[in-house]
């Protein structure tokens, strides 16, 4: 690639004009009838136009320099044998948005602002800051909650990073587990022995090792017992230790459940535990122990915590719009919920609860009760004739 150059364009924007060496991994980079372009034009704010080898980028200098330093961190990706798709263009636009313009960058030195976790058959890097702060976590805590919306690449980042355990034999075992629970159906007696009970619940995490490790490894490692997927009511008893064990779907374990699974952790063992509160699948009245495990054990040495939003969702970016408008309708419900527990029938008000009520100011409040009887007017006696 050469060395980009950039002019001043119309109404004071700025244009930059990028030349690729490679025709065919220029090609690649744009993407599929230019989607990865339109992506970045849509993220950032820019216009880009393609000719054959060379780019052309106008909008505003920041927006410019993200995308330039987006497209050039990409291009050396491809140079080196990677795949870029949609997922990797949005991860590489929220990095450079997240590092803003401190420092020059130079895309063959791979100067990393978010942290990765290295895999035999690929890395596999943060996309987002909460995901970044995840890694970060997982490489320092042996207990790790990970929570929030459905997307945000909890459960996947956990598999990779107990994937990287057992690679590096820091860990002789991966053991998965998760709440047998309906999504809101009764599916009824399910056939086969425990593994095929089991199966259906634990198929994203099977997803994510297919993924992740080579798919013969993985079958090999589950019959000799290196990964063990196990329901989360057999786990009571039992002491996990030289494990990497991951319980999903964390929302939908009780209290109790909770408890007995997180004194399980044994000596040289990591535990991540990840969910989103807000989609329990627990009958009414009962008390996910997912948000109560992370109140009580949040702050505790030893414990680390990641939340994502909204925001943080790395699948499809439709997605992200649906979460979000599910939230904003939750809140909705939410305050209409206290105003008509106060009473107060105003559309927007925002209602908190009184903790006092204030005297009047003009009347010294009593501070010790009265012992004086009451006095009791009655009507006067009528005297005797």
């Amino acid at each position: 690639m050469t060395d980009p150059w950039a002019a001043q364009g119309e109404s004071g924007s700025t244009q930059v004009v990028l030349a690729f060496d490679d025709n065919r991994l220029a090609t690649q980079l744009f993407g599929h009838y230019g989607r990865n372009l339109a992506l970045l034009e849509r993220k950032l704010g820019v216009k880009a136009e393609s000719r054959g080898n060379h780019l052309t980028l106008e909008g505003p200098r920041d927006a410019c320099e993200q995308a330039r330093r987006v497209l050039e961190y990409l291009y050396e990706h491809l140079k080196r044998g990677r795949d870029v798709g949609p997922g990797d263009v949005d991860g590489a636009i929220r990095e450079a948005v997240a590092q803003g313009s401190l420092f020059d960058f130079d895309p063959s030195e791979e100067r990393q602002a978010f942290d990765e976790i290295q895999l035999r058959r690929r890395p596999v890097r943060a996309r987002t800051a909460a995901q970044d702060a995840y890694i970060r976590s997982l490489k320092r805590h042996t207990l790790v909650f990970g929570t929030g919306p459905a997307g945000t690449g909890k459960t996947w980042l956990a598999v990779a990073y107990a994937v990287h355990l057992l690679e590096r034999r820091m860990v002789d075992r991966i053991i998965l587990t998760r709440p047998a629970v309906e999504a809101g159906e009764r599916l009824g007696f399910l056939p086969g022995d425990m593994k095929e009970k089991v199966d259906p619940y634990l198929r994203p995490i099977y997803d994510a090792l297919h993924d992740l490790m080579d798919r013969a490894f993985v079958e090999r490692a589950m019959q000799s017992g290196e990964i063990e997927i196990a329901p989360l009511a057999f786990m009571r008893g039992r002491t996990l230790a030289n494990a990497a064990v991951i319980l999903d779907e964390a929302q939908n374990a009780t209290s109790m459940q909770m408890k007995m699974f997180l004194t399980r952790l044994g000596e040289n063992s990591h535990m991540i535990v990840t969910g989103d509160p807000s989609q329990t699948d627990l009958p009414g009245g009962m008390t996910s122990g997912l948000a109560e495990a992370v109140r009580l054990l949040e702050g505790v040495e030893g414990v680390g915590v990641a939340h994502f939003k909204a925001e943080d969702v790395v699948r499809h970016e439709l997605v992200q719009r649906i979460v979000s408008a599910y939230e904003t309708h939750e809140a909705a419900a939410r305050a209409t919920a206290v105003r008509r527990a106060y009473g107060d029938p105003r559309p927007s008000a925002q209602i908190t609860p009184p903790d006092t009520v204030e005297a009047p100011s003009d009347v010294e409040p009593s501070l010790e009760p009265s012992l004086e009887p009451p006095v009791i007017d009655l009507p006067p006696a009528r005297e005797a004739h």
